[in-house]
């Protein structure tokens, strides 16, 4: 039996379940919308979507749905 590991798999768990230990500062996923799917991106505080919501109003459902999921997991921008 690795014991090492037993003990990170724990450690693990408890990570996962204090969320606010994590901070998320750069990804990009895709959010299948109901009539497309979209590419959206977090880089250092800053939301980036390839719907046309988004490119008018510089925030959508699917960047706002991520923030919901995320919700104190992601850093904020720098000048804040």
């Amino acid at each position: 039996m690795d014991y090492g590991m037993i003990g990170k798999r724990e450690k693990a768990r408890r990570y996962a379940q204090e969320r606010e230990r994590i901070r998320f500062q750069t990804f990009t996923v895709t959010v299948e919308g109901e009539n497309n799917t979209h590419v959206v991106q977090f880089d250092h505080g800053k939301w980036q979507c390839d719907c046309e919501f988004f490119r008018s109003r510089g925030v959508c459902s699917h960047t706002m749905a991520l923030e919901i999921v995320l919700e104190n997991m992601l850093t904020q921008p720098i000048n804040s």
